[in-house]
């Protein structure tokens, strides 16, 4: 099993992973914009392009930094892996957050640049409506559920395909179009197109991704069960050489006693 790269570089990958989502986020949606004037046609080109891309990202970069690219998920990893001292400590989040926000910035001002848009046009996009807030609870919910259940359950290698798959569906049956994610939320702001965020709607969805992730990791303690050895905290897909393995019977048993 081989080390672990350094956390310059697991951090320097987080935030170019993040970037590369953004872009892949806002320049769909601003192509699909500018080729049909039909809503539902540009979301569905805006969500096809997002599952291939997030399943590309997370298997290119996954064996890296583990291919967090959010901030819900990160601090998720922290609290679930604190008291047995393993998965990313205070000082990984401390570098995957701010580099995870610096690049989702980075990508929206690199999406718009390829367009011909303004580089840095806050979004006037008010997302502001309750349901809207409910829609990222559930999106956010969701996504913990499916990483951290693969992960206990020993199939984190499947993640490039169900996280993309997850994310994709969820753009479709969540009334907020599932951001899902603080990091791409912010950086969306810093986008007056089709996928962008009204920086006056962006608190509230925050608090709702935080929120959600809470209720994600609830949903991973009800179905699983406490985690019963440290392999299986492994967010998003195994790094640094590590395999999850499937937990047996008998290990179940015990994290559930």
């Amino acid at each position: 099993m081989s080390a672990p790269a350094p956390l310059i570089r697991r951090a320097a990958v987080e935030g170019l992973g993040t970037a590369a989502l953004v872009v892949v986020v806002v320049g769909s949606g601003i192509q699909a914009s500018e080729l049909t004037p039909d809503v539902g046609t540009q979301l569905l080109a805006n969500s096809l392009a997002t599952v291939f891309g997030l399943g590309v990202l997370i298997a290119f970069l996954g064996p890296v930094s583990g291919a967090h690219f959010n901030p819900a998920v990160t601090l998720a990893a922290w609290f679930t892996g604190r008291s047995a001292g393993e998965g990313p400590g205070l000082r990984d989040v401390a570098a995957y957050v701010p580099a995870q926000v610096v690049g989702a910035i980075g990508g929206a001002v690199l999406a718009d640049a390829m367009f011909g848009r303004p580089l840095v046009a806050f979004s006037a996009h008010e997302r502001w409506a309750g349901h809207l807030w409910l829609g990222e609870v559930v999106a956010t919910a969701g996504l913990v559920w499916l990483v951290f259940g693969l992960a206990r359950a020993g199939r984190a290698h499947l993640a490039p395909l169900l996280v993309a798959a997850y994310i994709g569906a969820a753009y479709w049956f969540t009334s907020s179009t599932s951001f899902a994610n603080p990091a791409v939320t912010i950086g969306r702001t810093f986008t007056d197109t089709f996928a962008g965020i009204a920086p006056t709607s962006v608190l509230p969805f925050l608090a709702a991704q935080l929120l959600g992730a809470a209720a994600g990791l609830g949903l991973v303690a009800v179905c699983f069960g406490r985690p019963a050895t440290a392999d299986q905290g492994e967010v998003v897909v195994p790094h640094a050489g590590q395999q999850p393995v499937a937990p047996t019977r008998s290990t179940e048993e015990s994290a559930l006693a």
